[in-house]
């Protein structure tokens, strides 16, 4: 759950305040229109959300909030309009503004109340036609955003939002992350618009793994790893498996079936550290959760597992589970030094 500092909650919540009462305020003094007709409109409530709590969304930006707003009222009334049935006409007005907001860049949510108010006017808003759009809609979104510019910016939050500048050269400079990596990464996202801090990370780290497989031509693990990779049987004694580590001066042995399958792994540290009966089975001692990698898989998608999840050697199979190789750190550390050199 997102916390909000003293001073956000002050913003979000006395900038509506004074947001709704300057828009409403602002329409009722402009003359014209039915009697009835409202000086203010419940999509208002929605935008000052926007505005005033989360105004660096793309949502929140003027050109979405004023043409989102004005331009889904019109679309909303000439469903009005055109079909009696109000229910169908509310349907196609605000499936209609969703669609022309999507073609013209300004995707705001209210925008879908206010074609929906439209779509099933009143009376009053019947009687005012086009120009129920410009007031009070247009009115309100004006004096909501004039006033959403004064708040943020006095308040010490920028508005309209503008992006970041440009980092300075590091890590990822170093890597090579480009636009195109970052959105790559924003596409494998179910929601692209509610970007919470989490997502920001995760945005971030998949343009590192999309920009390091690019970078590393999506080199198969199967082209690194070690094909010539010393095992141990289940069945087999602790002394063997001893042995056949200081002979091969490796520090893991994975433990395989008679079909060549990876069922568990001995370490360095299971078998010299502690009291052991040497006549003992492999299988007695081993840790059958064993993480393994499929041979075809590109080396970026290795990093994270060697990395933040701490695996120093991972066993690499066929495509029926049989181990074929075995991939360490100073394989990975090594490849990653000639990406990082342009030498692929």
């Amino acid at each position: 759950m997102t916390r909000y500092s003293a001073p956000e909650l002050a913003r979000g919540a006395l900038g509506a305040l004074v947001g709704i009462a300057v828009a409403g305020a602002t329409a009722r003094a402009v003359p014209g229109g039915p009697e009835m007709l409202p000086f203010i409109v419940a999509p208002m409530g929605a935008c000052a959300v926007l505005l005033f709590a989360v105004p660096a969304s793309p949502l929140a930006q003027p050109w979405p909030v004023l043409g989102g707003n004005v331009i889904s009222t019109a679309v909303g009334l000439g469903a009005h309009w055109l079909v009696d049935d109000v229910l169908l006409a509310a349907a196609l007005g605000v499936g209609a503004a969703i669609g022309v907001m999507m073609l013209l860049g300004c995707l705001h949510p209210p925008g879908g109340a206010c074609a929906l108010l439209a779509a099933t006017a009143t009376p009053e808003i019947h009687d005012q036609g086009i120009l129920f759009a410009l007031a009070p809609v247009a009115v309100n979104t004006v004096a909501l955003l004039a006033i959403a510019v004064a708040v943020n910016n006095l308040t010490g939050r920028r508005y309209p939002h503008r992006p970041a500048p440009p980092a300075p050269p590091g890590a990822a400079t170093e890597l090579g992350i480009t636009t195109p990596d970052v959105e790559e990464a924003m596409k494998r996202l179910a929601d692209r618009l509610d970007v919470l801090p989490a997502d920001v990370v995760a945005i971030v780290r998949d343009a590192e793994t999309h920009a390091l497989d690019r970078r590393l031509g999506s080199i198969p693990v199967s082209r690194i790893m070690n094909r010539d990779v010393a095992v141990a049987h289940p069945f087999e004694s602790i002394y063997r498996a001893r042995t056949l580590i200081v002979q091969r001066q490796v520090k893991t042995l994975p433990v395989v079936d008679e079909e060549r399958r990876v069922i568990g792994v001995v370490s360095i540290i299971d078998l010299f550290t502690r009291d052991l009966v040497e006549l003992e089975t492999v299988e007695s001692i081993m840790r059958t959760e064993v993480t393994t990698i499929r041979e075809d898989t590109p080396v970026a998608e290795l990093v994270p597992a060697m990395t933040s999840e701490g695996y120093k050697n991972v066993p690499v199979v066929d495509a029926e589970d049989r181990l074929v190789g075995m991939i360490t750190r100073g394989e990975l550390i090594a490849v990653l030094h000639r990406a990082l050199l342009g030498a692929t």
